[in-house]
């Protein structure tokens, strides 16, 4: 599994805000083209992301599905992208003080090829594309209105 952490310098409840908006997760996740649908309700658990992944015209739709949540503590996606496989990501968020966030983010292959291709290079492509996705988190969320 890899894991990244980072230290967001905005409140927890800022950062689960972003997490809430289904909508941006093209904005902040590597790889997300584009959001083609959010279902209502998102992200209570049995809840779909709808999306497109990769470069066009070679992108590809599918969904991520929500397996767990705890507002404001973790979030717990299975993320389909078929024909390469599926992937379960886990979103864990701890307050560091009054004004700030640690967040790790855990992502392992859960079904397909990929699942079987593990090794040091797809390590460090997998860690270093989500310590980017963590920054783009990070971005968004310092720019965020703590919610009401």
């Amino acid at each position: 599994m890899a894991i990244v952490q980072r230290v967001i310098e905005a409140p927890v409840q800022q950062v689960w805000a972003v997490l809430a908006d289904g909508w941006t997760y093209s904005d902040w996740v590597v790889g997300t083209a584009h959001m083609r649908n959010v279902d209502d309700g998102w992200p209570a658990i049995g809840t779909r992301l709808h999306h497109r992944a990769g470069p066009w015209p070679f992108s590809l739709e599918d969904s991520s599905l929500v397996l767990e949540c705890e507002p404001e503590r973790k979030l717990v996606l299975r993320v389909k992208l078929w024909p390469a496989g599926e992937a379960v990501v886990v979103f864990s968020l701890e307050p560091v003080g009054a004004d700030a966030t640690r967040v790790l983010l855990g992502e392992d292959f859960a079904a397909g090829p990929l699942r079987w291709v593990r090794n040091k290079l797809n390590d460090l492509v997998l860690h270093l594309r989500n310590e980017e996705t963590l920054n783009r988190l990070s971005d968004i969320a310092r720019r965020q209105k703590t919610p009401d």
